[in-house]
């Protein structure tokens, strides 16, 4: 997949490589860029009976600040927020355990293949 386009063509970019990365590793995709309230989560994902919020994130190598450490504390708290709401509009989602994933993609500057890290129930 070439790694080019608007910011927000690289961002779509970086969450199929993530949703790709995850359904390799046994999730299954419930839902992309859910919606509640002023906020939204790239990724809803399931495992058995957990609930998985993907927050994705990318940079390129060699940025000041690495995919993973560009997660803010406000961002963090955004995406509980968000997933607060939208379990509390599926009654399927009620009862199940939720986790928050980051998938952090580091794109090299020479269009080589993108690196994926998971990182599981990382906030």
């Amino acid at each position: 997949m070439p790694w080019n386009g608007t910011r927000q063509e690289r961002g779509r970019q970086a969450e199929e490589l993530a949703r790709r990365h995850l359904e390799q590793n046994g999730l299954v995709l419930l839902e992309r860029n859910a919606r509640a309230g002023r906020g939204e989560i790239d990724l809803v994902m399931r495992r058995d009976d957990t609930l998985v919020f993907v927050e994705v994130r990318a940079r390129a190598t060699g940025s000041l600040v690495s995919a993973a450490e560009s997660l803010s504390p406000q961002k963090c708290a955004k995406v509980r927020e968000t997933a607060q709401r939208l379990v509390s509009s599926r009654d399927a989602w009620q009862d199940m355990y939720c986790r928050f994933d980051v998938v952090a993609v580091t794109v090299p500057r020479n269009g080589g293949r993108p690196a994926i890290d998971w990182l599981p129930d990382a906030f």
